[in-house]
């Protein structure tokens, strides 16, 4: 009986490191909450039609948080519009694809650029805060890009519809879809005067954790930022005019991206000029040879496991 029972607990000694290690192994975002990525201004999702879909908005960093144990959704919006429309567009993305997958709980979103402010409505005004844990934005202008505000004051008024449905006929070629283009709502939701009305009426939900991250550029080289740095000077010196700062990604001011708890930025070597408005969120893997982009979305993901 002794020895029967000494044999056991040799056996349970011997598979106890084996079980321990076992569950150690286990993917670091298995357990959380399902993301939702919500793209910018011209983006699109992985459910988008027309030629544009052929490549991957997100640049593959959906997939890697597949990878990593998450589940993750990325939907299509309208490419160019108003805030308030895309966040219509994406409440109903989310609600069919909690619907087709017969999930009940609550959402981790995360908003890049005009993204961002799209969840920001759509859990503030159209009653998703209850199924939303956490709303992550990334390099959003949550006060206004002043680029878009120079685009304003540039185009006379008489030339701006012209402009837009220009605009909007390429879109709809590259996008394909039936979604209504808008071009100029899209402007208007994007300037200082539009952002700080967006604010008096989208405040943030309690029991809802904002956070934030950004980047920006330190060098406007083209070789790095071959569009970004072109724009780079004149988002800094309407930052400057508009009480901005200069310092921006080629699009948004640092300081516009702040919303909620603000976490920073990727890190990268000494031979990046820093992290543009499209390299942050890796369009077209624009940002894969500049910097740890897995290491950074396994931050944001891991902070969105972290609070929910």
């Amino acid at each position: 009986m002794r020895k029967g029972l000494l044999a056991i607990l040799i056996t349970f000694a011997l598979a106890a490191p084996v079980l321990a290690s076992s569950g150690s192994s286990s993917k670091p975002l298995a357990g959380t909450y399902p993301i939702i990525l919500s793209h910018g201004l011209f983006g699109w999702g992985e459910n988008s039609g027309g030629i544009i879909s052929i490549v991957n908005y997100w640049g593959g960093t959906d997939d890697y948080l597949r990878s990593q144990g998450a589940t993750v959704f990325a939907p299509g919006k309208t490419a160019a519009n108003s805030n308030e429309v895309r966040a219509q567009e994406l409440k109903a993305a989310i609600l069919t694809y909690a619907a087709a997958t017969n999930y009940t709980g609550k959402f981790h979103i995360l908003g890049h650029s005009q993204g961002g402010l799209d969840s920001r409505y759509m859990v503030s005004n159209l009653g998703l805060s209850g199924r939303t844990a956490t709303l992550t934005t990334l390099n959003t202008p949550h006060y206004g890009s002043p680029i878009a505000d120079i685009v304003k004051t540039v185009l006379p008024s008489w030339i701006q519809p012209f402009v837009a449905s220009v605009v909007e006929t390429l879109v709809k070629l590259v996008y394909g879809g039936t979604n209504q283009q808008n071009a100029l709502a899209a402007l208007a939701s994007l300037s200082k005067e539009g952002l700080t009305a967006f604010n008096g009426y989208t405040p943030n939900k309690t029991g809802v954790k904002y956070f934030s991250y950004g980047s920006s550029i330190t060098i406007p080289d083209l070789i790095q930022h071959p569009l970004m740095g072109i724009l780079h000077p004149a988002c800094g010196a309407g930052g400057l005019f508009q009480g901005q700062g200069f310092t921006n990604d080629g699009l948004v001011p640092l300081s516009s991206q702040k919303w909620g708890t603000w976490k920073g930025g990727p890190s990268y070597g000494i031979f990046t000029t820093g992290i543009d408005h499209l390299q942050v969120s890796n369009t077209l893997r624009s940002g894969s040879l500049w910097y740890d982009v897995e290491g950074f979305y396994m931050n944001m993901a891991s902070n969105m496991k972290a609070n929910q």
